[in-house]
């Protein structure tokens, strides 16, 4: 049964692939990028006339935007895959004074899933890329009150992430499925260059795993879990998304920042 499914990122790396694979099923494909040229290149790339969402996710006045523009043109969406992500940028502060990696990586995701869960059935999903960097969260680098280099605030968003899938998982029971995703460390995406100057290794097996999350059996009552591509099966994140206090921290500051 054809599914609508909602790619962030989805202009080039993993969220490209992916889209591709799952256009080619026949599933309704909607694709977010942050630039215009890119997303339409994407959108022939696919063929046919995919939606395409243009929001850049460090303002999150564009990601309301676009959530309440994907709500007015479909009661129903299968599937939101959270694949944007950003490790390195020309400026790492938003113009609000937060951290970019965080507000990109674990802040936009957080707030696009709150506003689509109208849409999203009890038996759809929502699959969070996250990463098999993780560390645990400096909460006042999250509030933007402290500086981190790339890789620390890349590796703390992405735990950030892992810990708010969990929790929303917790408060909605009845669903949809909550889960967080490493696809493979060093997957020859941009980012993979970008941060450890390797051509990395076969983009396929990320875009294979996301589509699983996305569809498969296995993951339907996975709800709440972290799956780590490269054991190839669930495992636990960083000990830290098991420290109450620590996750409480995280969660008080994803709902203070916004709002």
């Amino acid at each position: 049964m054809s599914k609508t499914i909602l790619i962030t990122g989805a202009t080039d790396g993993i969220g490209l692939l992916t889209a591709k694979t799952l256009a080619s099923e026949g599933h309704e494909v909607l694709l977010h990028g942050r630039s215009a040229d890119k997303l339409e290149a994407a959108a022939n790339e696919l063929g046919g006339t995919p939606e395409t969402y243009l929001a850049d996710l460090s303002r999150l006045e564009e990601v309301e935007k676009m959530a309440a523009d994907i709500i007015a043109n479909h009661s129903r969406i299968d599937v939101l895959i959270n694949n944007a992500g950003v490790l390195k940028a020309p400026q790492s502060r938003t113009l609000e004074g937060l951290d970019l990696r965080f507000v990109v990586n674990t802040i936009a995701p957080y707030l696009l899933t709150q506003r689509l869960l109208v849409v999203i059935p009890p038996e759809g999903r929502v699959v969070n890329l996250s990463s098999a960097a993780q560390a645990p969260v400096d909460v006042q680098a999250l509030r933007g009150k402290r500086e981190l280099d790339d890789m620390g605030a890349y590796a703390q968003s992405k735990l950030a992430l892992t810990i708010w899938t969990q929790e929303m998982a917790k408060s909605l029971p009845r669903g949809p499925v909550f889960v967080a995703v490493n696809p493979g460390s060093l997957l020859a995406s941009k980012m993979v260059k970008e941060g450890f100057g390797v051509a990395g290794s076969d983009l396929g097996q990320g875009a294979d795993i996301l589509r699983r999350a996305a569809l498969s059996e296995e993951f339907a009552q996975a709800t709440g879990r972290y799956f780590d591509n490269d054991r190839g099966d669930f495992g636990q994140p960083n000990p830290a998304a098991r420290d109450g206090a620590h996750v409480a921290e995280v969660m008080t500051a994803i709902r203070d920042i916004t709002g």
